[in-house]
């Protein structure tokens, strides 16, 4: 290596070294949130729910957020559901929350169609509430978000024409922890982005079609939202995107203890909203 070339790459590795050390992913935004809590929501309102039949499809963050359920259920009085994961559409049967694996992670397609395989063999018939959720592979930097969007309107369109009695949920895309690290930054500066990027931009695409219209489950603003209302989140050209928050997870993607509990909570306070 010549010494021009031994000058550069020491230019860039200076540079990598100051960028790790005035960036920080996954640094708080000043942007905070008022968190509700399962604690508000009335004996009544448990029972109610516990008397629907609900269908929920999704893969392994949907694993973490039923861990949570049940882990909530626990320490919640009055919160008595009858979680139990289904294997074929013709199993719900009476008052349950019932969830299911659907799909193949990193195709979009495969969840929704999934999903409306389980409406059309069964489910349709007996569920008051059902929702499924996209999972962090399913959305990346190279990911045509329009074209998942549009497909995405388009079923969830076609089923609430075809299943008018079932509230239907959306879910945002679950987000990933963000870190700057020297390899980051070696991909950021050969154009590739951060995938929360892609995630973000499709997940305000949900809010706006759907939010205060339709019931919204926010797994994204869960998963970035600590218990003192402080958010995860990076800023790139001048744009924050939010991420998941080092604090809810142990392998950068996956929902510890603490993040399984605070995505499940927001996900019951919003079924015992839709139970009255």
């Amino acid at each position: 290596m010549d010494k021009k070339n031994i000058l550069n790459l020491a230019c860039v590795v200076c540079v990598l070294i100051l960028s790790l050390s005035s960036h920080k992913g996954g640094a708080m935004s000043q942007e905070a949130i008022s968190l509700a809590s399962v604690k508000s929501i009335p004996n009544s309102q448990w029972q109610k729910l516990a008397e629907k039949r609900i269908f929920f499809g999704h893969q392994s963050v949907g694993y973490n957020i039923v861990d949570g359920m049940k882990k909530i259920e626990e320490q919640v009085p009055g919160l008595k559901l009858h979680i139990v994961e289904i294997k074929g559409a013709t199993e719900l049967n009476g008052a349950v929350f019932a969830h299911t694996s659907i799909g193949e992670n990193g195709d979009p397609h495969s969840k929704m169609q999934a999903f409306t395989e389980y409406m059309e063999k069964g489910i349709g018939a007996k569920a008051d509430i059902a929702f499924f959720k996209f999972c962090y592979l399913d959305i990346n930097a190279y990911s045509d978000i329009d074209k998942a969007f549009i497909e995405y309107k388009e079923t969830m369109g076609q089923l609430k024409k075809r299943y008018p009695r079932i509230q239907f949920i959306h879910t945002t895309v679950p987000l990933t922890e963000s870190k700057t690290t020297v390899r980051s930054l070696i991909k950021a500066a050969l154009g590739k982005e951060d995938n929360n990027i892609k995630r973000n931009r499709f997940n305000d695409m949900l809010r706006k079609e759907y939010g205060g219209k339709e019931p919204l489950f926010d797994i994204a603003q869960a998963e970035s939202t600590l218990p003192d209302g402080s958010r995860s989140a990076f800023t790139k050209s001048g744009t924050t995107y939010y991420s998941l928050a080092a604090e809810y997870t142990d392998d950068g993607g996956h929902l510890n203890e603490l993040g399984q509990q605070a995505v499940a909570q927001e996900l019951l306070i919003l079924l015992a909203k839709l139970a009255r």
